[in-house]
């Protein structure tokens, strides 16, 4: 009876300890690694969120970009990071999803070195042709792209190894259409390619385009996502066009050091799912062109693994490697 009573005692103090060390986290400023430079569409997220954050968690939350290799610089930072939660990054398909299988070596390995917290917000691609392009639906499209043959057809990305670049090759195995890809450092210049004619075709997320549409030099056909958007209600899907189940996505979340306590994962979790319901930010996130995501730190582990799947097969199929 006293053994018992002693084991049951020893339990509560160690659950007090734990419950303890979870509410005084966190117990100095947070520091968020942005693999991205300021003013871009990760900086402007984490920024929208910590500005409610840092309420919750009475601490400051302190944005510090590190660009740089594909996004590899600023989540290496965070797998090195003391494993104490007051260390985050936002890291996104490249350096989590896409990476293991581009590059012979990384500094860090995501799925060992870095937990997945939640995922904050998902982006479709959407499919842009020069705005004299006589295709008006995705359907026309493929077949103006079958009739024109592989030699006359010339995709662009925003970067080789990107969503951009990897939508297109998983587009066109699914369609059949033959385009050879020429890779841009980033959206304007890619965009400046498609409407002067250079190129044909472009996936990439939406708001990168809009001068070049409200110009009227491109237009879009389609969006990647499963179901539409509630910012382009009026743009199909590939998959509703022809393709079912076409679904490629610019995502992001937040990632802690591998062995941060689950205890403040869980909290950091929590906190971060209840912002994202706030309508403020969620309508501050739409107009960026950004689908809000949320829950748990095991759905979003199952949704990288996915994604690292689907993605990992293409990148094998096609021999894509950044080195």
């Amino acid at each position: 009876m006293m053994k018992r009573t002693l084991l049951a005692f020893s339990t509560a103090l160690g659950l007090a300890a734990t419950a303890h060390a979870n509410d005084a986290w966190p117990t100095k400023p947070v520091r968020v690694l942005v693999p991205a430079p300021a003013g871009s569409s990760l900086d402007v997220i984490v920024r929208t969120l910590g500005d409610k954050l840092k309420n919750r968690w009475g601490q400051p939350i302190v944005v510090d970009n590190k660009p740089g290799a594909g996004g590899m610089i600023g989540m290496d930072a965070v797998a090195k990071a003391a494993p104490d939660g007051h260390t985050l990054g936002i890291g996104f398909n490249g350096p989590i999803a896409f990476g293991p299988y581009m590059y012979k070596k990384m500094p860090y390995d995501p799925a060992k070195d870095l937990l997945p917290v939640v995922l904050t917000t998902s982006q479709p691609n959407v499919l842009a042709v020069q705005a004299s392009n006589p295709a008006r639906t995705l359907p026309e499209f493929v077949a103006w792209a079958k009739k024109q043959g592989g030699d006359k057809v010339n995709y662009a990305s925003v970067g080789n190894g990107s969503s951009s670049h990897l939508t297109m090759e998983l587009f066109k195995s699914v369609t059949g259409i033959e385009a050879a890809h020429v890779p841009f450092a980033g959206s304007p210049p890619a965009g400046t390619s498609l409407a002067a004619g250079e190129t044909q075709a472009l996936f990439t997320v939406a708001p990168a385009l809009l001068p070049l549409i409200q110009g009227g030099r491109i237009k879009l056909l389609a969006a990647t996502s499963l179901k539409r958007t509630e910012g382009m209600p009026d743009l199909p899907t590939v998959a509703e066009s022809g393709y079912p189940g076409f679904e490629a996505l610019a995502w992001n979340g937040l990632f802690a050091p591998a062995g941060t306590p689950a205890a403040t994962v869980e909290k950091i979790n929590a906190d971060v799912n209840a912002v994202l319901k706030d309508s403020a930010v969620r309508a501050s996130l739409a107009k960026q062109g950004l689908v809000v995501g949320g829950g748990s730190s095991a759905e979003f582990k199952s949704f990288i693994d996915k994604e690292a799947k689907t993605w990992g097969a293409i990148i094998k199929k096609n021999g894509i490697t950044i080195d």
